[in-house]
């Protein structure tokens, strides 16, 4: 049987380091921000931190705080019939609870940083770099408005992203060969 594993953490934690680790390991990446990004661009809206921020929120209120994963479940079954899959930004409970009920055997990845590491990552960033005050406005926003402290608290495993990528890597390479020998 394959893995599904789904990322989670805030701004700057690490998750796209630990999706491409399970890129180079073969699995297949589900980026949940690109069904944002499509959306903006087939309703003409310029990609801004401030804009995509809105239009994610709007999209939620209209459609549920699940949207998303609810927008990517045929995508993800398809690449799932035959592959390792990786979700690259669970954001919300709600699309946990919808992605563990049709994938029960669905593995969360929490990637958790101290605050002024992952700020400063952020900051240095080449794309899509954010002042303190951005971040911290955009931390809050969505621990309020996106429900992502659920799935941070929940994840079935943790990986502290402090001490830089060589102690990283050791962390990863620890936990996908505990989910591909199938133990917790």
């Amino acid at each position: 049987m394959n893995n599904i594993i789904a990322i989670v953490g805030m701004a700057g934690s690490g998750k796209s380091l630990a999706c491409n680790f399970f890129e180079e390991k073969g699995y297949k990446n589900v980026y949940f921000g690109g069904v944002i990004y499509d959306k903006m661009h087939e309703n003409n809206i310029e990609i801004t931190p401030d804009s995509q921020k809105e239009f994610r929120e709007n999209l939620r209120k209209k459609y549920g705080m699940g949207v998303v994963a609810m927008l990517l479940l045929d995508k993800i079954a398809e690449l799932y019939k035959n592959n390792n899959v990786v979700l690259d930004g669970l954001y919300s409970w709600d699309e946990y609870k919808i992605l563990k009920d049709k994938f029960p055997q669905l593995k969360l990845i929490s990637i958790i940083a101290d605050k002024d590491i992952r700020y400063k990552r952020i900051a240095s960033r080449k794309d899509r770099p954010f002042s303190t005050d951005d971040i911290i406005k955009r931390d809050i926003s969505e621990i309020e408005n996106s429900a992502k402290g659920g799935p941070i608290a929940y994840a079935d495993f943790y990986i502290l992203n402090n001490k830089g990528l060589d102690e990283y890597k050791i962390q990863l390479i620890d936990v996908i060969t505990k989910i591909e020998k199938g133990s917790d």
